[in-house]
C-alpha cells in the first residue's frame, strides 16, 4: 500500500490520530455504566445532540484514562442499527484493550461482572483473555507477558 499512498499524494501535515470509534448500543446509560464502572474508562462527554433529521439524541464519548482515541456510544436508531448491536465486527474480536497490569485488570473486571469468554492465556505478545462488552461485541484484554515481555 505504500505505493498507493505515494501515488495518491496522501500525506499529512502534523500529527494524525484516530479520534473516535463508534459502538452501537441499545441504551446510553447502561453502556456508560459498563464502560466507566466495569472497564474503568472516563466519561469524556455526554451532551445533548440532534440526529441528521432533527430528533434529539446524545453525544456520548468514553475513553480509557489518558487515551487519545475514544468510543462514541451511539444508541441504535431504527431496525437496521438495532440489528448490528453486539455484532459490529461479524463475531470477530474487534476491539483490543491493552492494560499495564493484566492480572489486576482481569480481577477488577471479573468482580464488576464482565463476561469473559476465555480464561487468561499467554501468547507470544502477552497475556490475553476475550470478553464481551455490554452490547455483545468481543474484545481482547491484553497485558504484558507473565515474564514482563
Amino acid at each position: 500500500m505504500a505505493g498507493w499512498s505515494a501515488r495518491a499524494g496522501c500525506f499529512y501535515a502534523g500529527a494524525v490520530h484516530l479520534g473516535l470509534v463508534a459502538i452501537v448500543v441499545s441504551e446510553y446509560d447502561p453502556a456508560i455504566r459498563f464502560f466507566v464502572d466495569a472497564l474503568g474508562f472516563e466519561l469524556a462527554e455526554d451532551s445533548p445532540a440532534l440526529t441528521s433529521d432533527g430528533r434529539p439524541k446524545r453525544w456520548v464519548v468514553v475513553r480509557p484514562p489518558g487515551a487519545a482515541t475514544g468510543l462514541l456510544l451511539a444508541q441504535a436508531d431504527g431496525a437496521d442499527q438495532a440489528a448490528i448491536v453486539g455484532n459490529q465486527t461479524a463475531g470477530r474480536v474487534g476491539f483490543f484493550l491493552h492494560v499495564p497490569e493484566f492480572a489486576a485488570a482481569y480481577a477488577r473486571m471479573t468482580d464488576a461482572g464482565v463476561g469473559f469468554l476465555t480464561a487468561p492465556r499467554t501468547e507470544r505478545y502477552g497475556q490475553i483473555a476475550v470478553f464481551r462488552d455490554i452490547a455483545g461485541n468481543k474484545w481482547d484484554l491484553i497485558g504484558p507477558g507473565s515474564t514482563g515481555s
